[in-house]
Parts: structure tokens; C-alpha cells; sequence
């Protein structure tokens, strides 16, 4: 089958990662693996065509038979035109209005409700943080930052039955990763059970909370239903006094798991369920990851974190509007125990990517089940996963800010992620030659043993970023499809007889070509007219295509991590059944050759590889 035509020789866009991988001291080189969402992602994203013969392996010399360095692909891109058209004009268009929680913020200072704005991030340490987390955490440092406040970072760690202290890590980076400054101001729920629990006796003396013995099961049977009014538990009616003693015996450990529960008293039969006398506190005879073996009795949610709330003196309690109906109890909680200058809470959207995986169980199934590597694997969208990818704490800010801030949950296409990376990244990194699917081509009338360095511009859209020297000699890789023997019209890149620039070095000529015995083309020859050379001055004659390359003497060799979406677009995320609609494909690995100088890049290290995109050197050391 004939090469398909590849993207224009402007070409697109893509980000790779890089690490120094684990080998033996006695080597001298080091391993290496792009990571790339994936051919057909690139294809669709891009209007680029995946290089043929995508999943084979090309002869490894003696000289390079270890692999230097892993590499992450970020995304495909040099098309896209219709988002990017709206996408500006967004940015360009001026906000002279504040969002809704601006204008409450506003409101509540000028009233002299507070004298001073305090923020805070809460999440529960049971998961990695994903993309929807980002924009907390952004929404609320940036409020804080902009009212000359302050932010704080709190673990709810409340749960011990699904909290780790590997998740309290990755979240704490995560958040000073994104550039939401805390400060010193790392604080724990846990801290406070002490707190809490005085408060739940405080409303057990005011007659507002009392002892329950019903199951779990009967306590939602008693709850009714949003047209059923509840009805009293037969323990309501408790004494303060009994109510005391069975709570301390609670604390004491007197009881099994679910054997009672500590309720609030309210109204059972309030139109808000989440106010007809909900548990405050349950027993859990389990280790905690902070306070060890000392409670066996744990605060629920809905009653611990608006008491963190008012012990920080958190002004604004900014959360998503799923607690919207919960913002009455929050109120009663706050109000009954007590606090004075209690804090208001005020609930925005989430934000939906379209076919990405988001919820904690779905990723934490994906680990368990080993589909993927990690709570960071790059086909995720936790917030380590896109670090890892290549994403900069500036391109997440970005789409945040585009995605904006409102009362109503929408879905946000993943193209506009893409494209904040993308404008992110385009002035500030340097483009590299990478040839992802390579056959040799060789110069006849090039000097044999013969290098030269050539300077190629780092950025031709940013000069302030200078030059490279590159190795160029005889024997070149360049990308398979940028070859053809019997090209359609309009194909201007190598054919028989048919004269091409190698980007930044001279005009070749194809002269012929080597097959091996299924045809294949294996090598092709080509003469070089010395007068081209790049920055020569040389006007005698113009090409229509050029074509990037690389020197085999010099060329590292990577492995090629090629990545689709983890879930299949075509048939949506979920299947009937509500499992994943896992994507077979979502990961590909090939191999590439790089210029040297790639070879010296760092752990999250970016660059643009010429006409196939961003990469990013990736974190994670792996031995090949």
C-alpha cells in the first residue's frame, strides 16, 4: 500500500517528556521513551497521518543498543482552526464585569460582613487530584490573591476507611505545582477532631443532637423521600443526660461499627432531606493516618467541615454545587455551635471534560485492574498525570480562565485544553528534529566519515531564543512518509528525481532506493548540490517541500509511547452496563530517533519535535 500524504511541511504540534532511565553503572548511555496519546489521536486532532508501519522495530546497531531516555507525547495539533478562532477572540475580548462570586465577595465586604477574604482548598485524601480540582484550587488562591487575603490547603481526612498519606503527598504538590501559595498554612481536619467532638457535645446539651441506635438501613427507611415526610426515630426523645453518657461510651469504644450514631436534631420533616436529622458522627474502630488508634468515632462531612470552616476563619467556603442543598446544615451546624463571624458558603459548576475519566472510582479501578501504570499514567487527566504529560501550571491557569466561572454545569471539549497548552508552549520551547517512524536516506557525493555542525534557530517564531549546532553527515534517518515512489499530485516531499530541502542543511536530490525482499524500501539514495547550503544565500532555484532529519552517527534512540484516549470516543465513556468503554488502542509503543541534543533533557524537559508536536521527558525511570 502506498504511503499516505503527511501534514504540510509547516507541520504541527506536539510535547515530549524525558528522564534518565535505570541502567547498569558499566553503561555509558542512558534510556529513554517518548510517550505520545497516540496515532489516531495525533490524526484526528492534527488532520496529520500517522506514519505507516507504526509498530515495528528498526535494526539496532552495537553502537546503540541501549535506548536513551523515555518520552512522554502531550498532544497533536497544527490544525484546529475553528477553536482556535473562538478561543481568541475570547482572550482578546475584555472583562469589564466580575463573576457572581466576585460580586458576593463585594458585597459582603462593603456591608461589613468581613473586614478581610480567606480562602481554602479541602480536599479528602483519598485519590489523586484531577483536572476538575484544578479549577478549585485556581478559583480559590486566585481569590484570595486577588483580595489580598489569604489560602489554605486543608486535608478532610475525616474518612480513615479510604485516606492514605500517599494521596495527602501527591495532593500537597499538586496544589504548590499549580502555584496556589498556602504559605504555612497546611492544616488537617483530623487536628481538630478534639474540637469537634466538644462541639457535638455543646449540641447535645442544648437538646440539639442525641444517641441513635437504628441501623443504617432503617435510618434511610425513617428519612422518607422527597415526597414522604420522615418520621422520628423512637430515640429522639433521649435525656441530655443519657445522651452524654452513650456519646462518651461511643468515644470510649463501647460500641461495634454501626451500632450507633450521633444525629443531629432538626426536622424530619423538612422539604430538604439533608436536614431531617442527619448522622454527625459515626463509630469506626480503624487506625487513622494522622491520630492513629486515639478516636474510634469519626465526624461526618456534612458536620466536620463547616467546623473546620469557622476554626480557620474561612470567609468564603467556595465549593461545587452539589452541596448547594447541603448549605442549609452547613448553616445550622456553624449557627448552633456557636461560632462567632461564621463563614458563608458559595457553590459554582464543576467543570466536565467530554470522554475523559474524572471520578476517583473509575481511576482507582483503572490502577487496581493495572489498565493503566498509575494514579499518573499520561492517558489520564489527574493533575500529576497532566504534569507528567507536559502541561504547565500557565496552560491549566489558562483554561480555567477561559472555561470562566458559573451557577450552571456545562461540558468542556478537550480541544480547548489542548489548545492552552499549545499557546502556552509555542514562544517558550525549542524545536527539535525526532524522526517517530525513520528510514535511512544516504547522500552519494557526501564526504564518507564526514560531520558537519550546522546552526539551526531554536524557534523561528521567537529569534530571542538563538541557535543550535547539529550534527549533519552522509547517512540520515528522515520520517518514512515524507517518501514516496509514486506520489499522487501535489506531494512535494521525496520522490525519484524529485529535489527537496533537508531543513537547515541542503537541497537532495532522490536518485534511487534499496527494497528489501517484501518490497519495502529499506534506503534511499540521494545526491546533494554543496551550493544550498542554509544561510548560504543561495537563490539559484526553489523547492516546494522540506523534510526534517537526523544524523545516524549521532542519533539517540527513544522509545515511543503512542497514546489515544483511555475511553473510546466514537462510543461515549460509559457502556450500558456502567462500566468504562475501555479504548484497546490507548496505548502504542514504536520507537524514534532523536538529535543529540535531546539527549541531555531533564524530567519534565519540553520541546516541540519539527512537524509532529510537544513532548515532554518523563518522570517515571524505567529500564529497557
Amino acid at each position: 500500500m502506498e504511503p499516505v500524504p503527511g501534514p504540510s511541511d509547516g507541520g504541527g504540534a506536539a510535547l515530549f517528556s524525558c528522564l534518565p532511565a535505570l541502567v547498569p553503572a558499566a553503561e555509558e548511555t542512558r534510556s529513554c521513551t517518548l510517550l505520545l496519546p497516540g496515532l489516531l489521536a495525533l490524526s484526528a486532532i492534527t488532520g496529520a497521518y500517522p506514519p505507516q508501519n507504526s509498530h515495528s522495530h528498526f535494526p539496532i546497531s552495537p553502537k546503540y543498543d541501549m535506548i536513551p531516555y523515555y518520552w512522554d507525547y502531550l498532544y497533536g495539533g497544527n490544525k484546529m482552526e475553528e477553536n482556535r478562532e473562538v478561543l481568541e477572540t475570547a482572550e482578546k475580548e475584555e472583562v469589564v464585569s466580575k463573576n457572581f462570586i466576585e460580586q458576593e465577595i463585594d458585597k459582603d465586604l462593603a456591608e461589613g460582613v468581613y473586614d478581610h477574604v480567606q480562602t481554602r482548598f479541602p480536599p479528602e485524601p483519598n485519590g489523586y487530584l484531577h483536572i476538575g480540582h484544578a479549577k478549585s484550587i485556581i478559583l480559590n488562591s486566585g481569590l484570595a490573591k486577588e483580595y489580598g487575603g489569604k489560602f489554605n490547603l486543608r486535608f478532610d481526612d475525616t474518612n480513615p476507611t479510604k485516606e492514605k498519606t500517599e494521596f495527602v503527598q501527591s495532593i500537597t504538590e499538586d496544589v504548590k505545582w499549580l502555584g496556589a501559595d498556602f504559605e504555612d498554612r497546611l492544616f488537617f481536619a483530623s487536628n481538630y477532631f478534639d474540637t469537634m467532638y466538644e462541639c457535638a457535645v455543646k449540641l447535645i446539651k442544648k437538646g440539639k443532637a442525641f444517641v441513635c441506635d437504628l441501623s443504617a438501613d432503617q435510618i434511610k427507611e425513617y428519612r422518607g423521600d422527597f415526597t414522604t415526610p420522615g418520621k422520628n426515630s423512637p430515640y429522639r426523645d433521649r435525656s441530655i443526660e443519657e445522651n452524654l453518657q452513650l456519646f462518651e461510651n461511643m468515644k470510649n469504644g463501647m460500641y461495634k461499627d454501626g451500632e450507633k450514631v450521633l444525629r443531629a436534631k432538626i426536622d424530619m420533616a423538612s422539604p430538604n432531606i439533608n436536614m431531617r436529622d442527619p448522622v454527625l458522627y459515626r463509630v469506626a474502630h480503624m487506625t487513622h493516618h494522622n491520630t492513629g488508634d486515639k478516636w474510634c468515632i469519626y465526624p461526618m462531612y456534612d458536620f466536620a467541615h463547616p467546623i473546620e470552616d469557622a476554626v480557620e476563619h474561612i470567609t468564603h467556603s467556595i465549593c461545587t454545587l452539589e452541596f448547594e442543598d447541603h448549605r442549609p446544615l452547613y448553616d445550622w451546624v456553624v449557627r448552633e455551635c456557636e461560632f462567632e463571624n461564621p463563614p458563608r458558603q458559595i457553590e459554582f459548576a464543576k467543570m466536565y471534560l467530554t470522554n475523559v475519566v474524572t471520578g476517583k472510582r473509575y481511576i482507582k479501578k483503572l490502577v487496581e485492574d493495572g489498565i493503566v501504570d498509575g494514579w499518573d499514567d499520561p492517558r489520564l487527566v489527574t493533575i500529576a498525570a497532566l504534569r507528567r504529560r507536559g502541561y504547565t501550571p500557565e496552560s491549566l491557569r489558562m483554561f480555567v480562565d477561559l472555561v470562566g466561572v458559573s451557577k450552571a454545569n456545562s461540558s468542556v471539549d478537550y480541544a480547548m485544553l489542548e489548545y492552552c497548552i499549545r499557546e502556552d508552549l509555542k514562544l517558550k520551547r525549542p524545536r527539535m528534529m525526532a524522526v517517530l517512524d525513520p528510514v535511512k536516506l544516504v547522500i552519494d557525493n557526501y564526504p564518507e566519515g564526514q560531520t558537519e555542525m550546522l546552526s539551526i534557530p531554536n524557534n523561528l517564531e521567537n529569534p530571542e531564543m538563538g541557535e543550535r549546532e547539529v550534527p549533519f553527515s552522509r547517512e540520515l534517518y528522515i520520517e518514512r512518509e515524507d517518501f514516496m515512489e509514486n506520489p499522487p499530485k501535489k506531494y512535494f516531499r521525496l520522490f525519484p528525481g524529485n529535489e527537496v530541502r533537508l531543513m537547515g542543511a541542503y537541497f537532495v536530490t532522490c536518485t534511487g532506493v534499496e527494497k528489501d525482499e517484501n518490497g519495502n524500501v529499506t534506503v534511499i539514495h540521494c545526491t546533494y548540490d554543496p551550493e544550498t547550503k542554509s544561510g548560504s544565500g543561495f537563490t539559484g532555484r526553489k523547492v516546494k517541500g522540506t523534510i526534517h532529519w537526523v544524523s545516524v552517527p549521532t542519533a539517540g534512540k527513544v522509545e515511543c509511547r503512542l497514546y489515544e484516549n483511555i475511553v473510546d470516543e466514537e462510543k461515549g465513556k460509559l457502556n450500558a452496563d456502567g462500566t468504562l468503554n475501555l479504548n484497546p488502542n490507548s496505548k502504542t509503543v514504536t520507537t524514534a530517533y532523536v538529535e543529540p541534543k535531546l539527549m541531555e533533557a531533564k524530567a519534565y524537559d519540553s520541546f516541540q519535535f519539527m512537524r509532529n508536536g510537544y513532548y515532554c521527558v518523563d518522570l517515571s525511570l524505567i529500564h529497557i
